[in-house]
């Protein structure tokens, strides 16, 4: 049953971190999800077959329910329409986690100060499903939010290592879910402590 809550918690914290996406990309000058229907929080604008769908019922097959992750469908953007051409495609990128952030330290501070029972042990799910989009999309491999802001920071000498990264970035991705995933799990430990006060059980 908890696995199958976790999943529905996942869904739609990426479904509010691609409305993120849109939001910032509007602000900043570029349309284009917003004339997309992406602009809005109902998942039907969202949801994308494989990433939402396939893939994590497949996982909760494969794992026996250890191990659940979705994604919404990607927001479009054009980046030339942005007004800061240099750093505007990072804010973009950086909206979604920071959403996923946002939305764990409210019900993280929820937890830490107020005595909600059985409730915080639904709340802590929300809370860890949020850090886990947030951690993992900050990972600068492509195509993920981090390589968006990684990309914005190397100087432009660094063209050919921006190259490989987005050539072989799926490949990298792929790499890392099987084998590096461990290496950020004690960084959502840590932020899950940090925000509510007690570590995650």
């Amino acid at each position: 049953m908890s696995s199958i809550f976790f999943l529905i918690v996942i869904i739609f914290s990426a479904i509010i971190h691609e409305y993120s996406h849109a939001a910032m990309a509007d602000y900043l000058g570029d349309p284009t999800a917003k004339n997309a229907g992406r602009l809005t929080l109902n998942p039907l604008a969202h949801l994308d077959f494989f990433g939402t769908i396939l893939m994590p019922l497949f996982l909760l097959f494969v794992s026996g329910g250890s191990f659940l992750f979705a994604y919404a469908k990607p927001v479009p953007f054009n980046p030339y329409n942005l007004r800061n051409r240099k750093y505007g495609g990072a804010c973009v990128a950086l909206a979604g986690p920071f959403s996923n952030l946002s939305v764990a330290l409210i019900f993280g501070l929820l937890i830490r100060f107020f005595p909600l029972g059985i409730l915080a042990d639904v709340l802590s799910i929300v809370i860890y499903a949020n850090l886990l989009l947030a951690v993992f999309n900050l990972v600068p491999i492509p195509p993920l939010d981090g390589s968006h802001i990684l990309m914005a920071l190397l100087p432009e000498k660094t063209i050919k290592a921006k190259i490989f990264l987005v050539a072989y970035g799926p490949f990298l991705l792929l790499m890392f879910i099987f084998f590096g995933f461990n290496l950020i799990r004690p960084i959502i430990f840590w932020l899950y402590q940090l925000i509510t006060g007690s570590p995650l059980i």
